[in-house]
């Protein structure tokens, strides 16, 4: 029998564990911009001011954000890739992780370059 792979939710779940006990002092704010919701809700955040596109995670102390994908079949939105590239041109830095591991080295990859700068 074939595993299926893990969902986005999952993968998201598992980086922002890891992010906890590697990290337990820095703050990793969840932007919930997906899933189903009753319309009603859908309205009233849209009207609160949720963004379509905008990355899922966001680490204020290293203005970084962190967009979490399937290890399979999962690729960015039209409005992720305009909004990564907006961040991006106003200095933000921005991860796409293809998994919860992927994003997890990506993370250290950043910090380490971070530190020679």
């Amino acid at each position: 029998m074939k595993l299926k792979p893990p969902t986005e939710h999952q993968e998201q779940v598992g980086f922002y564990e890891w992010w906890k006990l590697r990290f337990p002092s820095v703050l990793l704010i969840s932007i919930p911009n997906g899933g189903k919701r009753a319309i009603s809700v859908a309205k009233r955040l849209k009207a609160e001011g949720l963004t379509p596109g905008v990355p899922d995670l966001f680490c204020p102390k290293y203005n970084l954000w962190v967009e979490m994908k399937r290890t399979k079949g999962g690729k960015l939105s039209d409005e992720q890739e305009k909004i990564i590239k907006y961040l991006k041109l106003i200095g933000h830095s921005v991860i796409v992780g293809k998994g919860a591991t992927d994003a997890s080295r990506q993370v250290m990859n950043f910090l380490k370059e971070r530190e020679h700068q």
